[in-house]
């Protein structure tokens, strides 16, 4: 597998606010911004906080750095003044309190939401997400809430605000639980049809050296990293998070053949 060439997140300015999407519990909205595109915008200000969009920024380059389909994402500046011409008071306030710097995924007019009954995935693409997900520990691509779009009959992965639960509530000595497995992965929508993750696992690794890693993380905003107390200083912080990930990345890692493990119990 060849790897992705790194490339940063563009930043646009939102011009105009077009419709919330109601179905996440963050409550999203579809925003114009100033390149004429449509962005699925996703709020510093909403209830999960700056720590979702960190989980989202870098959940989502990593899949990209595997070569997996995700929306662009871009950095977004938001205006206080959009909130004026919205008539709901919680559309209001959520924009008011995001004023700055948000984050976005392209919008796929005409996607679907990705149902497995109908559609079944390759065994390769399913072990390679599957693989994805237990690496960054997303707990949100079940079979409730699957967080997968058909789009030009291609599968997109959306939505990883709940990846990286581990930096809730965290400190320094998050590297020495980085080897842990992943349980939840029991419950992913893909794991049935995963059946060759011992066959992905060395390639996707491979994938991820440590200074892909850094510049990923890097891209994390300053501002989103300085109201935890566990570190010093955001650089602290981002040292961290890559600290954790590519200990994750040594072999043997757990969370694969935990991976493995499940998808045996369920076959």
């Amino acid at each position: 597998m060849s790897v992705p060439p790194f490339r940063p997140l563009r930043t646009v300015c939102a011009s105009r606010y077009v419709t919330p999407l109601r179905e996440g519990g963050s409550l999203p909205a579809i925003v114009e911004a100033d390149d004429a595109g449509l962005y699925v915008l996703k709020f510093r200000g909403a209830g999960q906080g700056p720590k979702a969009l960190v989980a989202e920024l870098v959940a989502g380059e990593i899949a990209r750095a595997l070569g997996l389909p995700v929306p662009e994402i871009v950095f977004v500046e938001l205006d206080a003044e959009l909130a004026r011409t919205e008539p709901d008071p919680e559309i209001q306030s959520l924009i008011r309190a995001s004023a700055g710097l948000n984050l976005a995924l392209d919008y796929l007019p005409g996607s679907v939401t990705f149902d497995p009954a109908i559609v079944e995935p390759d065994g390769a693409l399913a072990s390679s997400i599957v693989w994805f997900d237990a690496f960054v520990s997303n707990v949100d691509r079940t079979a409730r809430n699957s967080n997968m779009l058909l789009w030009h009959r291609r599968l997109w992965l959306i939505d990883h605000g709940a990846a990286l639960y581990f930096h809730h509530g965290w400190d320094a000595r998050i590297v020495d639980r980085a080897t842990a497995p992943f349980a939840l992965v029991r419950d992913h929508v893909l794991l049935p049809f995963a059946d060759r993750l011992e066959q992905v696992d060395a390639a996707l690794a491979a994938m991820l050296d440590p200074d892909r890693v850094r510049e990923i993380v890097a891209q994390v905003p300053e501002r989103w990293l300085d109201g935890d107390s566990a570190f010093g200083t955001p650089e602290a912080q981002r040292a961290a998070y890559v600290a954790y990930f590519c200990r994750r990345l040594e072999a043997p890692r757990a969370f694969v053949q935990e991976a493995v493990r499940a998808r045996s119990a369920h076959v």
